[in-house]
């Protein structure tokens, strides 16, 4: 599916995700594929969902596969700080203005929960923007509120 098939994605993807649970076997396919082409990849270490499976020795297996792979993984899709890396960038989805969850057991929390406080770069953030009466000003909420705790974090003073 990432070279060929119907939508041949990495055709026109520059970045893919992947979950580990296959084993390194699947970044090495992806990898065979998209290096030549200058893409990379994502692995999903974490999740955000109530009772997920993606903790333990999973996210230790995730972060090997990264490190055994980092001419091509660039990252992962998880809830806090996975690696000690810097060169690996940490993207948290179930990102919101206001913490909580919902009744199917997704956990929100805050830009600032999960940059300040677990050390992610990147928010990821769904239904909070697309279910606003005003998505364009909502997303500059969340793009304001990353930033300034991105660079809280980093101790410098914010320039929006």
């Amino acid at each position: 599916m990432f070279s060929g098939g119907l939508f041949k994605i990495a055709s026109w993807s520059d970045i893919v995700n992947a979950h580990a649970v296959p084993g390194s076997g699947v970044v090495k396919g992806l990898k065979e594929v998209g290096l030549p082409l200058r893409r990379g990849c994502l692995l999903v270490a974490e999740m955000s969902s109530q009772g997920s499976l993606a903790t333990g020795e999973y996210t230790k297996a995730a972060v090997q596969i990264a490190e055994d792979n980092s001419d091509f993984v660039f990252g992962f899709i998880s809830g806090s700080r996975v690696g000690n890396k810097p060169e690996f960038l940490h993207l948290t989805p179930g990102v919101q203005l206001q913490a909580g969850g919902d009744n199917l057991g997704q956990k929100y929390l805050t830009p600032k929960e999960v940059i300040s406080e677990k050390g992610s770069d990147i928010i990821i953030v769904g239904r909070g923007i697309l279910s606003a009466s005003d998505p364009l000003q909502e997303a500059e909420k969340y793009r304001k509120a990353a930033w300034e705790s991105y660079v809280s974090r980093l101790g410098a003073q914010a320039e929006n």
